[in-house]
């Protein structure tokens, strides 16, 4: 499959964020569930160890291959079942993620945001959670997250995420 990009720039607040949506024929309970339960992140991006209320947790990716080292997260926000944010630093870059979560007449829709700290890594960044994004709607719909092909989304959307990170580093 060979996906279009959905990510957007938007501007929140004071900061620049690439932000995505999917929908769920789902309750926003069982979609809170698949990005904040371990057992259910594990079938399409990773597992995470601790106890969020410590205010982190430990997470490691498991579809990047074996060698990718955990990354401890900061939970800045948690408001279950509509709102999480987390933060990390790690040696690929800086993560300030937020997930938001509504529901209507039985669709939930998940925007995923984050903010833009680096430029020069969104035509890796934007493809990248494209895909895992593909991954967490297979693994939600019944199918095989592991079909969803990374060949698809990079290099075939890295255009599009260039495009945005060239207006935004242009001064207007």
């Amino acid at each position: 499959m060979t996906a279009t990009p959905t990510g957007r720039h938007e501007r929140r607040g004071t900061t620049d964020a690439l932000v995505w949506e999917r929908t769920f024929r789902a309750p926003i309970d069982d979609v809170w569930a698949a990005v904040t339960e371990s057992e259910r992140l594990e079938r399409w991006i990773g597992t995470w160890t601790g106890d969020p209320a410590d205010g982190f947790v430990t997470f490691t990716m498991n579809a990047e291959g074996e060698d990718i080292p955990p990354s401890r997260y900061e939970i800045r926000a948690c408001e279950p079942p509509r709102l999480l944010r987390i933060d990390a630093v790690d040696d690929f870059g800086a993560w300030y993620l937020t997930l938001e979560l509504r529901e209507d007449a039985g669709v939930t829709t998940l925007t995923m945001s984050q903010v833009i700290d680096d430029v020069s890594t969104l035509e890796n960044t934007g493809p990248g959670w494209e895909y895992y994004l593909d991954r967490l709607v297979a693994a939600e719909t019944g199918a095989d997250p592991a079909a969803v092909d990374w060949d698809d989304y990079y290099p075939a959307m890295r255009d599009h995420y260039v495009a945005i990170a060239d207006r935004l580093a242009t001064p207007s």
